[in-house]
């Protein structure tokens, strides 16, 4: 009796250690970080090297619409002309008067509208490779809060799981009981058991996809993809769905990239309809003889002969104008079929706000209430335990179903709420709970 004593007034002196012990650890559960949604699509938004190779695009473009409406480089020519191979003066540079050496140089003189049309075509491609620069941004960041969301689910589920397999392990306790005590049947016991082990396979899979949905984020936010994520915030669509469509969609990366194709078409055709204007080449040579002779001066200009202008510069202008009919007939289709897929998506999530609140209003309910009145029969003695076990698998069922719904629904807004550069980071999000 004194050593029971004794040990129970040292487990009371232990108790206050053990309680400051588990807050200490409750803090520092709490304490460490956790990944949002937003601060995962900021991550790969800066690591990505899809964006480092977009910027670079970029840059390299500008530094091309700089060199574009420069003249082209001056051509230094050197010559040896009229050299006698025979005779007494064969190989001799000084001693026959016609033979002169011979240095210049050449320009092209390219006319300023055609500089200007190339300088155009550059700045051009300037802006669409600023516009394919936020196209990356904008598939980066739809990918990784995809790649989040489709982790948070799958934890979700696994936790439902969870929770569903200790009660159904209660349950197998319970028809244990009644079996040695001869209240139950052995049938039920094995029943019990195989709905722990198919709740337990289902658990596996789960793991496994929590384990894919973690490799596919950390390919995204690397190192980050290890920490715990943050709960849920509630979903709301991006402002820019309540209003006129067509409108918002022209600054659709795609949209946006086929305008600025249909504007390089532009230039080109315009770059086209100069080269009808031919450019002309002066050229200044000196040429040097022997001593007893005069040095000469020579000045060369090149005139290009259009021809055949009809077959050539006509059927080049020709062309690029039917490219610039094609990339607006381009432009003009890819505006319908986003306009078409934001619509269809629009109306898919509707839907999946219906389903939802039909299934917090009654499937949800219902489900529960069935279960709970099958454990109450079964416990009463009136029900068999196999209503229980198939009142509990409809009730995982309708859960898991929910689960599902929800991730649909929380796919179609990261496409729409990363759809836009203009929105990019402007998450269309309230506080919410997981």
């Amino acid at each position: 009796m004194d050593s029971t004593m004794s040990r129970r007034h040292d487990g009371l002196r232990l108790a206050p250690s053990l309680a400051l012990c588990l807050a200490l650890g409750m803090g520092a559960a709490s304490a460490q970080p956790q990944l949002s949604i937003e601060s995962a699509v900021a991550q790969a938004t800066g690591r990505s090297q899809l964006v480092t190779a977009a910027d670079s695009q970029a840059r390299a473009a500008r530094e091309m619409a700089t060199a574009a409406g420069q003249l082209p480089d001056p051509v230094l020519k050197l010559g040896l002309t009229n050299l006698p191979i025979d005779g007494p003066e064969r190989y001799s540079v000084t001693r026959d008067f016609m033979t002169m050496r011979s240095f210049g140089v050449m320009q092209e003189l390219t006319r300023a509208e055609k500089r200007d049309a190339r300088m155009r075509r550059a700045e051009r491609e300037v802006d669409l490779a600023l516009v394919a620069r936020q196209a990356t941004i904008a598939d980066v960041q739809r990918d990784t809060a995809l790649a989040w969301l489709e982790r948070s689910y799958q934890e979700s589920l696994r936790e439902l799981l969870h929770s569903q397999i200790a009660q159904a392990e209660l349950q197998v306790q319970a028809a244990e009981t009644l079996y040695r005590s001869g209240k139950g049947s052995q049938a039920e016991f094995f029943a019990a058991r195989g709905s722990v082990e198919q709740l337990r396979d289902g658990l596996a899979q789960v793991e496994r996809q929590v384990a894919v949905a973690s490799t596919q984020l950390g390919r995204w936010v690397g190192d980050a993809a290890s920490e715990p994520l943050a709960p849920r915030t509630a979903l709301t669509l991006p402002a820019w769905t309540e209003g006129a469509l067509p409108q918002h969609l022209s600054q659709h990366p795609q949209i946006a990239a086929a305008a600025k194709q249909e504007a390089v078409a532009d230039s080109e055709a315009a770059m086209a309809r100069a080269a009808q204007s031919t450019d002309w080449s002066v050229e200044l040579m000196f040429s040097q003889r022997g001593p007893a002779y005069s040095n000469m001066v020579s000045i060369n200009l090149s005139v290009p002969l259009q021809w055949d202008r009809k077959n050539r510069q006509d059927r080049e202008l020709a062309a690029r104008l039917a490219g610039v009919d094609e990339a607006r007939a381009r432009r003009e289709e890819l505006q319908r079929a986003h306009e078409a897929e934001v619509r269809a998506m629009l109306q898919e999530w509707r839907s999946h706000e219906d389903r939802l609140r039909r299934y917090d209003a009654s499937l949800l309910p219902l489900a529960t209430q069935r279960s709970e009145a099958a454990l109450a029969s079964y416990r009463a003695g009136s029900g068999p335990l196999t209503a229980v076990l198939e009142a509990r698998r409809s009730e995982i069922d309708v859960r898991t179903e929910r689960l599902r719904i929800e991730l649909d629904r929380a796919r179609i807004w990261a496409q729409l709420n990363y759809l836009l550069p203009s929105h990019d980071g402007a998450h269309g999000t309230t506080e919410g709970t997981r």
